[in-house]
């Protein structure tokens, strides 16, 4: 098949970047696109970096003043597995509150290192639409259930069903856990004033 051309010069920038992305997500391996731009878009090729790393080749075609052409080639189907931090390094910011979270664009999966401080909590809600699996990384606390509380601490293993009360009360130490789920869209909620 033939290179795809997008010329984005024309394109709102806030358009640009998911015009591209959605342009190469469709590419076949071994197929390619070339992008005509005013500038060079070296924040374009650090966001290919962290979406596809080792997916694609870039090769300038053109160079110029007010011209850039590249030729981006897909060379992997899929994004490679890759390591993305380390979960004593966030537990290590002693900051409460969400100290990493999973932000690659195409997933399915959502997670995040919460950290509480000593003595608190996230207050009693019902769980959205997914069920959410929780790793206990550093310090103690408490699970509030319907059921009644359960102790937790680093290693515990558990289980949020979507729908289910929930709150989290930290020890004396603070308390540090994991979360994974499956991946949601944000949604946006108006309410009257």
């Amino acid at each position: 098949m033939p290179d795809v051309t997008i010329d984005v010069r024309e394109v709102p920038k806030p358009e640009r970047h998911p015009k591209i992305f959605g342009v190469f997500d469709g590419l076949a391996v071994g197929e390619a696109l070339i992008l005509v731009n005013d500038h060079d878009p070296i924040p374009l090729h650090a966001q290919f970096d962290d979406r596809n790393p080792g997916g694609f080749l870039w090769d300038y075609l053109v160079r110029e003043p007010g011209d850039y052409q590249i030729r981006i080639r897909k060379t992997l189907a899929t994004p490679v597995p890759r390591k993305l931090g380390n979960s004593a390094d966030a537990v290590a910011g002693g900051e409460a509150g969400v100290a990493w979270k999973l932000e690659l664009p195409s997933r399915d999966l959502d997670s995040n290192v919460i950290t509480l401080a000593p003595g608190g909590g996230i207050g009693e809600h019902t769980g959205a639409e997914v069920d959410v699996l929780v790793h206990i990384l550093d310090g103690s606390g408490t699970l509030g259930t319907d059921a009644g509380p359960i102790d937790v601490e680093p290693g515990d293993l558990v289980w949020l069903p979507k729908g289910s009360r929930r709150s989290f009360a930290a020890g004396d130490g603070g308390l540090s856990y994991l979360t994974v789920h499956t991946h949601r869209e944000p949604t946006f909620t108006i309410t009257p004033r």
